[in-house]
């Protein structure tokens, strides 16, 4: 079976296979955690498809939004599957941090979802943008940020937030031990490497993410809803991806 990519699609000039070093890895066997996640998104129209600009000015065949996740059952595996995520990833944490605004309910969900489904009782910690002048003042609210700090939040798009959370955590004596994420772009930025992986290497953590690009296109395989699209996004992949 050949797959024709739409005929108004731009290709760009630097294929995926010109891409060097931190590649991410290709689909693995899918978890039901993650057909979950993304049959959800779909369903709630968290995952839409068909063209995007996004702010880099490239024109993206699919666009995830998060804040589409709004009703309590929706969050409810919303954090289900942030947990699974979490704890299949390996990595060891004590504590979450929620940055300010997304990652306040993400976080929140996780540590439910983790101290629920995975008798894993975790700390939480959130920050306000803006310093409180009154009652317990400060910028931060819920837990002391200390041990092993595990951060929760939608995408990483430029990883302007991330880093500036991770500082935090750092400047709080805190070890960040990992981003959570609930979507993985798996495209680079303006150099090789995309936004996750600069992020993993310049203050060597661990970025996991419930799904990334290469989940949805082997799901677009299989689910006839998106089938159509599949083209499309890999035709992306094989231009940005890394």
């Amino acid at each position: 079976t050949f797959l024709v990519a739409p005929a108004n699609w731009r290709f760009c000039r630097k294929p995926r296979s010109s891409t060097i070093g931190f590649r991410h890895r290709d689909a693995l066997p899918m978890h039901e955690y993650q057909r979950e996640f993304l049959q959800m998104a779909i369903a709630r129209n968290a995952l839409r498809f068909g063209e995007f600009t996004l702010k880099s000015g490239r024109k993206s065949p699919y666009f995830f939004n998060a804040g589409q996740f709004d009703h309590g059952r929706d969050l409810s595996l919303l954090g289900r599957c942030y947990a699974q995520a979490a704890m299949h990833s390996g990595l060891a944490f004590d504590a979450l941090f929620g940055p300010a605004y997304k990652g306040i309910p993400l976080g929140a969900i996780t540590a439910l979802a983790l101290a629920e489904q995975h008798g894993k009782d975790c700390r939480f910690t959130y920050n306000r943008k803006e310093a409180k002048d009154h009652g317990e003042g400060g910028t931060l609210v819920g837990a002391a940020l200390a041990g092993r700090v595990l951060l929760v939040d939608d995408v990483i798009t430029a990883g302007t937030a991330i880093r500036e959370a991770l500082g935090l955590v750092i400047a709080q004596g805190a070890i960040p031990s990992g981003v959570l994420i609930a979507l993985d772009r798996q495209e680079r930025g303006t150099g090789e490497r995309s936004a996750a992986q600069e992020l993993a290497s310049e203050f060597n953590i661990k970025v996991v993410s419930i799904v990334g690009l290469a989940d949805l296109i082997a799901f677009a395989g299989q689910d006839s809803t998106i089938h159509g699209h599949l083209a499309s996004m890999q035709a992306y992949r094989d231009c940005y991806g890394v």
